[in-house]
């Protein structure tokens, strides 16, 4: 247990802090798992239309530091190469 008052405070923040990452944290995961959906489901307007909701959640958590803001590109990066890759499959196959 601390004994000083600023290491009781310290304990009190870091609480307070992990409350809420862990809450931004849950909407980040639902927001990715939405988009995962989508492109499981091979639904590339869908997914392109709701990929401005995931970049938002993502961009917010990585400037509260929730997550780092690496992470937050890689992840962006990610979603941006699978919904082009499905788009780029069905224009393939709609031209063949």
């Amino acid at each position: 247990m601390a004994h000083s008052l600023s290491a009781q405070k310290r304990v009190r923040q870091n609480a307070k802090r992990r409350v809420r990452n862990r809450i931004r944290k849950k909407v980040l995961r639902t927001e990715l798992k939405k988009s995962t959906v989508l492109i499981s489901g091979n639904n590339a307007d869908g997914a392109a239309a709701g990929l401005g909701a995931t970049y938002r959640v993502l961009d917010r958590a990585a400037a509260k530091g929730a997550v780092h803001r690496n992470t937050a590109a890689r992840r962006k990066s990610q979603l941006a190469r699978k919904i082009n890759a499905m788009k780029a499959g069905g224009a393939a196959k709609a031209s063949a």
